[in-house]
């Protein structure tokens, strides 16, 4: 930490949303040129916490002062003034609009006549790019980008406003390895120009390299505020779930009978990803999909759920030849696909839960176009309970609800439709330790079920915690499929889940990385 000066010292902040109290006395200071972690499962109070900071709540109790002033007016307009700039989870992008011109909007430079000039917005987030090191074209549209360089756009725009405090909420969630190094690197330049960095995470790993101090909240709740090298990762999940946990570690692995090939795919090829996949997940089997981001794993899932074209190749399911053209096709097949964005395509934020959860079988729980209300509340009552989705009730938006649990609404409006093969893109993303541990055991219970599951995940202990196979996959091609015992480490006693866990993961990122050197080249194991 460069200077005692502190970049954000908020003291005795409270928040209260009618009568839940979101933040109860909550202090947090960050000092200049510090990467300082925040950390908390879903609820502890996190977001509302930033949201204050950002000027977009206003607390019922409390101080903040933003680089020695005092802020007394509470709004986004006047934090930005202050020199805060936040990166949302859920990305705040225009779509139709070029990079350089999200990067710059409402303060676009002007010709001399008065109109917009996106020639000089273009040079200046090219320089921004080349400072970060990233591959971004400036005059792309953002929504053609991927996730990883969307995210990068983000930042970007958040540095284009000289931003004093830099708050990063979930920021590595769509980013290969190779862009989170770049991150940290960039990370690492601001904060030697003395740049106050709040960086938001649920993983572990990354907290571990990058942040200088954390502060840990649970239930609305200041916990401990201490430098990282006081905080082992074990310390850390102790104080965010509030009892001893080895997170993943926990999550218990049955061997499982596997039933008949359920999904079958035979050398499938869509528009440009995947290329020539064949691969079979049986009942009662949950089979991973490793790789860098591009290596085609959600194109893979898009083409089996009918939202990309298949151009080649035979898809089975339960033996039986299917053409799947559309997404409908896929849901006949009885195919159910939970995405990656579930704040743009799993769920309506708006809506209440219960027909959120019902949005997938209206078929079932409407006569006409009559909704049968008794049905939708049986219905909604049945996945909140099976799920152990918390929420005041089930009338509640979506939007009230944690990440943790909207994910959750997304995975029960699916299984509200009883799929016999189940995909999941990255069913995690953005979620706490304590609530990944639960989805991994709700994956490991639809297999057990005798659901056939494929799933996605940048997080491989994620994988490794809820698959029986992994299959590795690089430039839209499987380059190599792993039993999941088989990456376990004979050396190490079968008790130590914890060692175990860490040993298979450092494997299974050897394959990936091998797999990056040999392109195309299959080869199973």
């Amino acid at each position: 930490m460069t200077g005692s000066i502190h970049a954000v010292d908020m003291r005795g902040i409270s928040k209260h949303f009618g009568g839940v109290k979101a933040l109860i006395d909550v202090d947090f200071q960050v000092g200049a040129g510090e990467i300082h972690a925040l950390l908390g499962g879903n609820g502890a109070g996190k977001s509302t916490i930033l949201k204050v900071l950002n000027g977009v709540h206003v607390p019922n109790a409390g101080s903040i002062e933003i680089c020695g002033k005092t802020i007394t007016e509470m709004s986004p307009e006047a934090s930005r003034k202050a020199g805060v700039a936040m990166i949302f989870q859920e990305m705040s992008l225009i779509p139709t609009l070029t990079v350089a011109q999200n990067v710059f909007l409402t303060r676009e430079a002007k010709t001399g006549t008065g109109l917009i000039d996106d020639k000089v917005a273009e040079r200046k987030a090219k320089e921004l790019f080349d400072m970060l090191e990233v591959e971004v074209n400036p005059k792309a549209l953002v929504g053609d980008l991927g996730a990883g360089q969307r995210q990068l756009t983000e930042i970007v725009k958040a540095i284009s406003q000289d931003a004093r405090v830099l708050v990063l909420d979930e920021p590595s969630t769509a980013l290969s390895v190779s862009d989170v190094e770049r991150l940290f690197a960039f990370l690492r330049k601001l904060k030697a120009k003395g740049v106050a960095i709040i960086y938001v995470s649920h993983r572990m790993d990354e907290i571990a390299r990058i942040a200088d101090r954390a502060t840990i909240l649970r239930d609305g709740r200041h916990v401990i505020t201490a430098p990282l090298a006081d905080l082992p990762i074990d310390t850390m999940i102790e104080h965010i779930v509030g009892k001893r946990s080895r997170g993943l570690a926990d999550v218990t692995r049955e061997e499982v009978d596997l039933g008949e090939p359920l999904l079958e795919l035979d050398n499938v090829s869509g528009l440009h990803k995947p290329k020539d996949v064949s691969l079979t997940v049986h009942r009662g089997e949950v089979v991973g999909l490793a790789g860098l981001l591009g290596s085609g794993r959600s194109s893979l899932a898009r083409v089996i759920a009918g939202i990309d074209p298949i151009q080649s190749g035979e898809i089975r399911v339960a033996g039986t030849p299917i053409q799947i053209a559309r997404p409908r096709d896929a849901i006949d097949a009885r195919i159910a696909l939970v995405p990656e964005a579930r704040a743009t395509q799993g769920i309506i934020a708006a809506h209440s839960v219960a027909s959120n959860l019902t949005m997938a079988v209206l078929d079932h729980v409407s006569s006409g176009s009559i909704i049968n209300n008794h049905a939708v509340r049986e219905t909604a009552d049945h996945q909140i309970k099976h799920l152990s989705i918390k929420t005041a009730t089930r009338e509640h938006a979506v939007s009230t609800l944690s990440g943790g649990n909207q994910q959750k609404v997304v995975i029960g409006k699916w299984l509200a439709a009883d799929p016999d093969i189940l995909i999941l893109d990255e069913p995690t993303a953005g979620i706490d330790i304590g609530s990944k541990s639960e989805i991994i055991r709700l994956v490991r219970d639809l297999a057990k079920a005798g659901k056939a599951v494929l799933m996605i995940s940048s997080e491989l202990s994620e994988l490794l915690t809820a698959c029986d196979r992994i299959v590795v996959m690089s430039e839209g091609h499987t380059a190599g499929t792993y039993g999941r015992h088989n990456l376990d480490d004979p050396d190490l006693s079968a008790d130590d889940a914890m060692h175990q866990l860490q040993a298979a993961e450092q494997k299974l990122q050897f394959h990936i990385q091998e797999a990056l050197k040999h392109q195309g080249t299959a080869h199973v194991h």
